[in-house]
């Protein structure tokens, strides 16, 4: 009997001691083509970044959890896990990259077309009232295989995105324009569309501010010892059918608030999103495993030739 798990189709788990026992004969026959100097096929190693393999590895979705967001609506947090360590993925919205079960039927839901090498948390939010009518799921086919990771609304997944965590910590906040609503958590905010042209530089800034409390022990080692230390400002192209450049890729800004700015240029016209994330402490690790220390904001970019 076979049931499906992201997409792919693997036995139940019942005992069967012979097959076991094959599984074990398998194991021991790639152990010495390996010590022989045969490669073992990429789709045998899931963890090749682990290894050093540069490309051909799968990028898979995440499900990182969910919050009650400030507008009453639950926001479902996802994110991906590129095992490359150098081949960026490009998988454009569509069979191979989309959303389903959201409450407005658009595969579309700000989901990345850009996978970035390595793992990255909430990367964007779908929206949906309390008690959806069917599960949201992501789907990803990359690499010959399909992807499937479905939200869930149990009470294990809840995290502390908006909310603060245990030491009282809330997230930095940020917005593209100084008289702006701000925006905090993996939602964030969303500003533009701004408009610009094929290889014309387009200046963003950046509004960011930490002002919540901060664990002293980080305050120790990341702030000097004094009040919070600085956040960063990374960007990142989200979606779009062409390269993006900046001429900033981050930025170091006081907790108490300044600015990080950057130009950005594209080789190819058509509609873009940029995500710049502002992360306390010292990276993205941080965020993920924190969930309470990161702030996404979106910019929407309509270039022409």
């Amino acid at each position: 009997m076979l049931k499906t798990v992201y997409g792919g189709n693997v036995p139940d788990p019942v005992f069967n001691p012979a097959r076991i026992l094959f599984g074990i004969g398998l194991l021991a026959a790639a152990g010495m083509a390996s010590a022989q100097g045969v490669p073992l096929p990429i789709e045998s190693l899931p963890l090749g970044k682990d290894i050093g393999i540069s490309s051909g590895q799968t990028v898979t979705p995440a499900y990182e959890g969910w919050y009650q967001d400030d507008d009453g609506l639950i926001a479902l947090s996802f994110g991906y896990y590129n095992r490359n360590t150098e081949e960026v993925l490009e998988i454009p919205i569509g069979d191979s990259n989309q959303i389903t079960g959201a409450p407005d039927g658009n595969a579309d839901q700000g989901q990345p077309t850009r996978f970035d090498v390595d793992r990255h948390w909430g990367v964007f939010i779908v929206k949906v009232p309390d008690g959806p009518d069917e599960p949201v799921i992501w789907r990803l086919r990359n690499q010959g295989r399909t992807f499937d990771i479905r939200a869930n609304l149990h009470t294990d997944y809840i995290i502390d995105a908006i909310a603060g965590d245990a030491n009282g910590n809330f997230p930095p906040r940020i917005k593209f324009a100084e008289d702006a609503d701000w925006g905090h958590g993996p939602a964030g905010t969303t500003a533009g569309p701004f408009e610009a042209h094929v290889g014309a530089p387009l200046e963003l800034t950046a509004w960011v501010e930490d002002v919540g409390e901060v664990n002293p022990l980080f305050a120790q080692f990341f702030g000097g010892g004094g009040g919070p230390p600085p956040v960063t400002v990374a960007w990142f192209k989200q979606q779009g059918p062409g390269a993006v450049a900046f001429s900033e890729d981050s930025a170091r800004v006081p907790a108490e608030g300044g600015t990080a700015a950057t130009e950005v240029t594209f080789d190819s016209p058509g509609e873009y999103l940029l995500r710049a994330r502002v992360t306390e402490f010292t990276g993205p690790a941080t965020a993920g495993h924190a969930q309470c220390c990161w702030t996404n904001g979106f910019i929407q970019v309509n270039v022409s030739e």
